[in-house]
């Protein structure tokens, strides 16, 4: 499982024009879901991402997590994190989870997420979706279940 998870001021997604959620200061996760990823996949990011010290302390410090400053967290679902490029100029998608897989490893690590007392919005799996945000910082970090990156 991969997730891009970035600084937040606001974030919210719109599908077809119309606003689905928003959330305010708080975290983005954009969520790739690999073929062999698992229950086990799910927790550990979701608990990985509420706990991410990326948030200023008065010292000016990342030093705080979405979990330290009661912020929110936006998650959507996103297979072309699973893209690989190495070869060619088309990405392979083969990594990537079967939407009947994903969808349910999309929703546990939302669970996950909302157990640990973190406010979560989501997005709608596998439609079209316009996600807009006001990036702070900027401060984006990527992190992988298999500690690959």
């Amino acid at each position: 499982m991969r997730a891009v998870i970035q600084r937040v001021h606001s974030a919210s997604v719109r599908i077809e024009g119309r606003k689905h959620s928003e959330i305010g200061p708080g975290l983005l996760v954009l969520l790739g879901v690999e073929r062999d990823d698992t229950a086990q996949d799910a927790a550990a990011l979701a608990k990985k991402a509420s706990e991410l010290r990326i948030f200023e302390d008065d010292e000016g410090r990342m030093n705080r997590s979405v979990l330290d400053t009661g912020g929110e967290l936006l998650a959507v679902s996103q297979f072309t994190l699973l893209g690989d490029c190495r070869k060619g100029r088309r990405p392979s998608f083969a990594r990537a989870a079967r939407p009947e897989a994903a969808v349910a490893l999309y929703g546990q690590f939302v669970e996950a997420v909302r157990s640990l007392g973190v406010p979560v919005s989501t997005g709608v799996f596998q439609s079209m979706m316009d996600v807009e945000l006001v990036n702070n910082g900027p401060a984006t970090i990527l992190l992988d279940s298999r500690k690959q990156f």
